[in-house]
Order: structure tokens, then C-alpha cells, then sequence
């Protein structure tokens, strides 16, 4: 299995360099850690000791910051490296990270892995969530570096558990010092298939998002916008959910509401076509000290790293990725700050999703008509929003308290 997947590895990294000629994305994936191995060797000392905290985008980041930072302060003694896959990770925290360090992950190839990891030379290491990298793996259990999954999420359809993924779930078992996993299906799971190295700590984006109260949520100009209008915050949005937005829009005639619509992706191209589609006059974030905004109801965001605070604007929520296949985006961060909310049809792999609608303070729709419906009954019925946010709200406080499960095994390990 290990000669197959670096055969396949070698076969990507040949096709990538071939195909960066042709397409700027694969272009940017590999112009991005191209300088990775200088950063490091530039920036490591070899009197320091290191953590490496690893991290696919910045949702998993997020995920996992309350833990970071108290593993930073339970190892003050240790500098810490974090790395990224993603770019929409890197990019936003790459000068703010909890890392003393932050770069770009290689690609995983056993010399990329040995290098990075003989580089960094770290005494502990931290993979979040879904995060499975063979090579980098093996090169950690070579070092005999104690190796944590925080915030693990296992289901029987993944790969590690079918016919062909033996060979991987033999160096699962074997690589990490021990599985921090989100729920009791998890854990059953791993231990079903004999990894007793395991226990639940719940979700620390719960942990998070309660944190997100104690910052300075206010942005220049918002509350201005908003006035005294009914304010629906779109965060993390598609094509599939903008659609959504164009049709009870043009279908619209209400004159106390207003839009915060923040896509998933910045392109600028594409939000002009967006904005093209709406009836009404639209505007963006970084022209609204340019003109007069207040004749404006629909706000489009074209920057990153905000959503958590325009939530606290919100008199309703809409959260993105569910009517695509692209996944659900964060619900719980408009849950904090008492918002009802809207998602789409696609969530069923997402269990805060599940009992969040169980509980009624969400709502998922799956078409149009669903959507106008839901919105008009929030946009007139201020006791029901009201009551559905607080429903939210003592959702997120019910299930607090990951950072210390994972925190209090730490210390008894060290």
C-alpha cells in the first residue's frame, strides 16, 4: 500500500508540473510551497523545541484555536509551527497565526515529509479533523514524536474502513499517541476496529464560537447600513445559495430589510455577474466610503476574515454550502450571538446541523419556494426569531468544555 500511494504521489507531482502551464490554480498550489524548506531552515533554531500543529483550512483552524492556545501556554517552553493546506487558510492567518511559525504543507512525498519534519525536529505534533498524511505520518513515528487528532470525525463510509483501505488503517492505528474524537459514533467506531487509544471531547468550535463574544465585533459603517431594517446576514455563500437570494429579491418588495451577502469566495468577476442579477442596487464592502450606502439594502463583503463579526449583526442567519455539494459552512458561529437560522438541503453528515433542527433553531429548505416561506415568516415574526436564537444560543453553551478534556490528558502526559 505504501509503494502504491507514493507511486501516486510521484504521478501527481509529475501531472501538476505539467499541468501548471496550462491551469494559474495548479500553477498557485505549487508556486505557494515552492519556498517552504527556505522559510523554515531560515526561521528554525536548533535550540529551540518546536510544535507542530497541522491544519487543512481555516475552518479546521478555527476548530482548534482554544486548544492551540492553551497548548501553548501549557508548553510555553516550545515555539510552534503551524501549517496549512489550504490557501484560504494561509492566507488569512499566515502574519496572526497562534504559530510563532506559518507556512504552506508540501506535498506529501517522503522526502518532502522527511525533510520538513527533520527541519522542524518537533517534540509534539497536532493533526485536526480529517487530516491523514501517510508519508508525513511515518516520518513522525520514524522520530518517535508523540502524535495527537484533535476534533477526529469517523464514519464506516470512509476509506480507512473499506476493503481497500487496510493498508491505511494499519498506519491509523500505529500513528497517533491518541484520537480526540467529536462524538460516541466515532469512538465506537474506532474501537470496533480494535483502536482503544481513544476518547470523546467533544467539539471545541463550541469552545470557539463562545470565545467570539469577548472580541471587538463591530465594523466601520455596518450599524449605519443596517439602521433600524430587518438585517439578513448571508455568510459562506455558492452559486446554488445566491440563486436562492436573486429569486425572493426580484420577488420582493419589502423596503425594511437589508442584505450582508459574504461568498465564499472572493472573485471579484463573479460578484459583478451576481450583482447583475439582482433587481435592486447593490454595493460593496470596500466602497462604502466612497458613496452614500444608505440608499443601498443589499451589501456584498469582498474581504476576508469578518463573517464571525458580521454575524452579530444578524436578525436572521443564512449559512452556505448546503444547497451545493460543497458542505455546510460554520452554523455555529451565528448560533452564538442568538441569530435563527437558514441552511439548505444538504447537511445530514453534520451533527450539530441535525440537533439544531431537532431543537428549532434551525431551519433547512431545499428549493425557492421553501426559502421565500421561511424568510418572510422570520422577517415578520420578531418572537419567533427571538425564540429560535435563544434556542441557539443554549445550544452552543450546553456543549462546551472540549478544550478542557483534551487540555487535562496533556498535562498528565507531560
Amino acid at each position: 500500500m505504501n509503494i502504491i500511494y507514493n507511486i501516486a504521489v510521484f504521478k501527481i507531482k509529475v501531472l501538476f508540473f505539467i499541468l501548471k502551464f496550462f491551469n494559474s490554480k495548479i500553477k498557485l498550489f505549487l508556486d505557494e510551497r515552492k519556498n517552504v524548506f527556505e522559510i523554515l531552515e531560515k526561521n528554525i533554531s536548533n535550540s529551540e523545541k518546536y510544535i507542530w500543529i497541522h491544519v487543512a483550512s481555516l475552518g479546521e483552524y478555527e476548530q482548534g484555536l482554544p486548544i492551540f492556545k492553551e497548548i501553548k501556554s501549557l508548553y510555553h517552553d516550545h515555539k510552534i509551527v503551524v501549517s496549512f493546506f489550504s490557501s484560504s487558510g494561509y492566507e488569512v492567518k499566515k502574519k496572526d497565526s497562534i504559530g510563532d511559525l506559518t507556512v504552506y504543507l508540501p506535498i506529501d512525498s517522503y522526502l518532502n515529509s522527511k525533510k520538513f519534519i527533520d527541519i522542524i525536529n518537533p517534540k509534539l505534533a497536532f493533526f485536526v479533523k480529517y487530516e491523514f498524511w501517510p508519508n508525513y505520518l511515518r516520518n513522525l513515528i520514524k522520530n518517535k514524536v508523540p502524535t495527537y487528532l484533535i476534533a477526529g470525525n469517523f464514519r464506516e463510509d470512509q476509506w480507512f474502513f473499506k476493503w481497500y483501505g487496510k493498508g491505511f488503517l494499519s498506519l491509523l492505528k500505529t500513528s497517533f499517541t491518541h484520537f480526540f474524537v467529536q462524538n460516541n459514533p466515532s469512538l465506537i467506531l474506532l474501537n470496533k476496529k480494535r483502536i482503544f487509544n481513544s476518547s470523546v471531547m467533544g467539539d471545541s468550535r463550541f469552545d470557539r464560537v463562545k470565545s467570539l463574544l469577548d472580541q471587538n465585533n463591530s465594523i466601520e459603517n455596518i450599524k449605519k447600513f443596517i439602521n433600524t431594517k430587518t438585517c439578513i446576514v448571508a455568510g459562506s455563500t455558492w452559486n446554488e445559495d445566491e440563486k436562492l437570494f436573486i429569486d425572493f429579491i426580484k420577488s420582493s418588495k419589502k423596503e425594511n430589510i437589508c442584505w450582508i451577502i459574504a461568498p465564499h469566495q472572493i472573485d471579484l468577476i463573479k460578484i459583478k455577474i451576481f450583482q447583475k442579477k439582482l433587481s435592486s442596487e447593490s454595493i460593496l464592502l470596500s466602497e462604502m466610503n466612497k458613496t452614500n450606502f444608505k440608499e443601498f439594502k443589499i451589501l456584498i463583503i469582498d474581504c476576508v476574515g469578518i463573517l464571525t463579526k458580521l454575524y452579530s449583526y444578524a436578525d436572521i442567519s443564512y449559512v452556505g454550502g448546503g444547497m451545493g455539494n460543497s458542505g455546510l459552512h460554520n452554523i455555529l458561529e451565528p448560533a452564538i450571538f442568538k441569530s435563527p437560522i437558514i441552511i439548505g438541503k444538504n447537511y445530514k453528515k453534520f451533527p450539530e446541523a441535525n440537533e439544531m433542527i431537532k431543537q428549532k433553531g434551525l431551519i433547512s429548505i431545499k428549493n425557492s419556494v421553501e426559502f421565500k416561506k421561511t424568510i418572510n415568516s422570520l422577517i415578520k415574526n420578531k418572537d419567533l426569531r427571538l425564540k429560535m436564537g435563544e434556542i441557539n444560543y443554549n445550544f452552543i453553551n450546553e456543549n462546551l468544555g472540549a478544550t478542557n478534556k483534551v487540555i487535562s490528558f496533556l498535562k498528565q502526559k507531560k
